[in-house]
C-alpha cells in the first residue's frame, strides 16, 4: 500500500475518486468493469424508476434511534449537513438515505457473522430530503469498527452509507462519510484507495459543537458536493 502511495506521489497526478482497481482492495478487482458497458435507452431505464417526493417520506424517518420496544445503544449522534452543487448552490428535495452497522460493528443482515451483538432497537436505516437550503439531517448511533477479510487483521474505519438519487434514478451516487480521528484510516484499502489526500479529507465529518446537544447527542457536519472539482468522492462513479 505504501509503495502505491509512493508511486503515485511522484507523478504528480491529482485523483480525486476511488480507483476501480486497487490491488490492496481485493473485492475491487472483481467489481471494476473490465468490457465496454452494455448501452441503455436512458428513457426507457426511467420508465422503471422509482419516483420520489414529500409525500413518501416520513420525517421520522431521519431518526433512527427510535424503534418499535426501546432505544438503541450506542454515543446518540446527531449528523447533518448540506447537499449543493459545485457552485456552492443547494440541491432542493434531494433524496437521501443512509444505512450502517451498529454500535457494535454488526450490520442486520443474514451475510454479516461477525460475532458481535445485533441491537433489537437498531435497524441502521434511514431517510430525509433536503430542504430549501439543501439540508438534512439525521439523529443516529455512532458505528463501530468491524472486521472484514480483505486481508490478516482488517478492519474498517466507522462509517455511515450516504446514498443520494438526484432527479432521476440515472443519477444516483453512493458514498461513505467517517469521523475525524479514526486510526484505521491508514490501515484501510477503501479510504486509501482515494489517492489525493485532500479528496480523502472530504470523506470525514467534522466535530460541530454547536450541533452536539446538552446531554444529548453529539454533533457532526458534513456537506455533500456533487459537482465540480472538489466534489465528494463517490463510489465506483465510472462503473
Amino acid at each position: 500500500m505504501a509503495a502505491l502511495r509512493d508511486a503515485y506521489e511522484h507523478t504528480g497526478v491529482e485523483e480525486t475518486q476511488p480507483r476501480l482497481d486497487y490491488p490492496p482492495y481485493r473485492s475491487s478487482r472483481l467489481r471494476h468493469p473490465t468490457k465496454d458497458l452494455h448501452h441503455a435507452d436512458p428513457e426507457g431505464v426511467e420508465l422503471w424508476a422509482p419516483c420520489f417526493g414529500e409525500r413518501d417520506i416520513d420525517p421520522l424517518e431521519a431518526d433512527l434511534t427510535i424503534q418499535d420496544g426501546g432505544e438503541p445503544i450506542g454515543e446518540r449522534t446527531v449528523v447533518t449537513g448540506r447537499v449543493v452543487d459545485g457552485e456552492g448552490r443547494p440541491v432542493r428535495r434531494q433524496l437521501v438515505e443512509i444505512w450502517q452497522a451498529n454500535a457494535g460493528g454488526r450490520y442486520i443482515h443474514k451475510r454479516d457473522q461477525h460475532p458481535a451483538p445485533l441491537d433489537p432497537h437498531f435497524t441502521g436505516v434511514g431517510r430525509c430530503l433536503t430542504d430549501d437550503d439543501g439540508g438534512y439531517r439525521f439523529t443516529t448511533i455512532k458505528p463501530g469498527p468491524y472486521p472484514w477479510r480483505n486481508h490478516r487483521n482488517a478492519w474498517r474505519p466507522a462509517h455511515i452509507h450516504f446514498s443520494l438519487f438526484g432527479s432521476e434514478f440515472t443519477q444516483r451516487i453512493v458514498t461513505q462519510m467517517y469521523f475525524p480521528g479514526d486510526p484505521l484510516f491508514g490501515l484501510d484499502p477503501i479510504y486509501q484507495s482515494i489517492l489525493d489526500p485532500k479528496a480523502r479529507e472530504r470523506l470525514v465529518a467534522a466535530y460541530d459543537h454547536d450541533v452536539t446537544q446538552h446531554e444529548w447527542a453529539t454533533g457532526y457536519r458534513w456537506d455533500i458536493v456533487l459537482t465540480g472539482p472538489h466534489r465528494t468522492p463517490a463510489e465506483q462513479e465510472d462503473a
